[in-house]
Protein backbone atom coordinates (compact mmCIF):
# COMPACT_ATOMS: atom_id res chain seq x y z
CA UNK A 1 0.00 0.00 0.00
CA UNK A 2 1.47 3.29 -1.05
CA UNK A 3 0.73 6.39 1.05
CA UNK A 4 0.31 9.78 -0.59
CA UNK A 5 3.40 11.95 -0.53
CA UNK A 6 1.98 14.58 1.85
CA UNK A 7 1.51 11.94 4.60
CA UNK A 8 5.27 11.50 4.76
CA UNK A 9 5.76 15.22 5.35
CA UNK A 10 7.23 16.14 8.78
CA UNK A 11 4.71 18.94 9.35
CA UNK A 12 1.74 16.75 8.48
CA UNK A 13 2.91 14.03 10.87
CA UNK A 14 3.60 16.57 13.61
CA UNK A 15 0.17 18.18 13.12
CA UNK A 16 -1.54 14.80 13.13
CA UNK A 17 0.28 13.84 16.32
CA UNK A 18 -0.73 17.15 17.89
CA UNK A 19 -4.40 16.65 16.99
CA UNK A 20 -4.42 13.10 18.36
CA UNK A 21 -2.70 14.30 21.52
CA UNK A 22 -5.22 17.13 22.08
CA UNK A 23 -8.27 14.99 21.36
CA UNK A 24 -7.46 11.87 23.37
CA UNK A 25 -4.33 12.03 25.53
CA UNK A 26 -4.05 15.50 27.06
CA UNK A 27 -5.58 16.23 30.48
CA UNK A 28 -7.79 18.84 28.81
CA UNK A 29 -8.93 16.53 26.04
CA UNK A 30 -12.15 16.90 24.09
CA UNK A 31 -14.17 14.48 26.24
CA UNK A 32 -13.15 16.13 29.51
CA UNK A 33 -14.10 19.52 28.13
CA UNK A 34 -17.48 18.17 27.03
CA UNK A 35 -18.16 16.75 30.50
CA UNK A 36 -17.13 20.00 32.12
CA UNK A 37 -19.37 22.05 29.86
CA UNK A 38 -22.32 19.79 30.71
CA UNK A 39 -21.55 20.19 34.41
CA UNK A 40 -21.42 23.98 34.05
CA UNK A 41 -24.77 23.96 32.25
CA UNK A 42 -26.37 21.83 34.98
CA UNK A 43 -24.97 24.07 37.71
CA UNK A 44 -26.28 27.19 35.97
CA UNK A 45 -29.75 25.64 35.78
CA UNK A 46 -29.58 24.83 39.49
CA UNK A 47 -28.46 28.38 40.21
CA UNK A 48 -31.50 29.79 38.38
CA UNK A 49 -33.82 27.43 40.28
CA UNK A 50 -32.38 28.40 43.65
CA UNK A 51 -32.46 32.12 42.83
CA UNK A 52 -36.16 31.87 41.97
CA UNK A 53 -36.74 29.89 45.15
CA UNK A 54 -34.92 32.53 47.22
CA UNK A 55 -37.04 35.30 45.70
CA UNK A 56 -40.27 33.44 46.52
CA UNK A 57 -39.14 32.72 50.06
CA UNK A 58 -38.08 36.31 50.67
CA UNK A 59 -41.52 37.50 49.51
CA UNK A 60 -43.18 35.05 51.89
CA UNK A 61 -40.87 36.19 54.68
CA UNK A 62 -41.75 39.84 54.09
CA UNK A 63 -45.43 38.94 54.09
CA UNK A 64 -45.06 37.05 57.35
CA UNK A 65 -43.23 39.92 58.98
CA UNK A 66 -45.65 42.68 57.96
CA UNK A 67 -49.15 41.15 57.70
CA UNK A 68 -50.77 40.53 61.11
CA UNK A 69 -53.62 38.48 59.60
CA UNK A 70 -51.14 36.16 57.88
CA UNK A 71 -49.14 35.83 61.12
CA UNK A 72 -52.29 34.81 62.98
CA UNK A 73 -53.29 32.31 60.29
CA UNK A 74 -49.78 30.83 60.25
CA UNK A 75 -49.68 30.49 64.04
CA UNK A 76 -53.09 28.81 64.13
CA UNK A 77 -52.27 26.32 61.36
CA UNK A 78 -48.69 25.42 62.24
CA UNK A 79 -48.58 25.76 66.02
CA UNK A 80 -52.25 25.15 66.90
CA UNK A 81 -52.52 28.45 68.76
CA UNK A 82 -55.93 29.77 69.72
CA UNK A 83 -57.53 32.86 71.11
CA UNK A 84 -58.75 32.95 74.68
CA UNK A 85 -62.21 31.47 74.95
CA UNK A 86 -61.92 29.37 71.79
CA UNK A 87 -61.91 25.61 71.60
CA UNK A 88 -59.42 23.89 69.36
CA UNK A 89 -60.14 20.60 67.65
CA UNK A 90 -57.39 18.78 65.78
CA UNK A 91 -58.58 16.29 63.18
CA UNK A 92 -56.00 13.59 62.41
CA UNK A 93 -56.48 11.68 59.19
CA UNK A 94 -55.27 8.12 58.90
Amino acid sequence: MKLPKFTRNFYFLTGLLFIVWMLFIDSNDFFSQYKLSRTVKDLEERKEYYQKNIEELSEQFDQRQNDPDYIEKFAREKYFMKKEGEDLYVVVEK
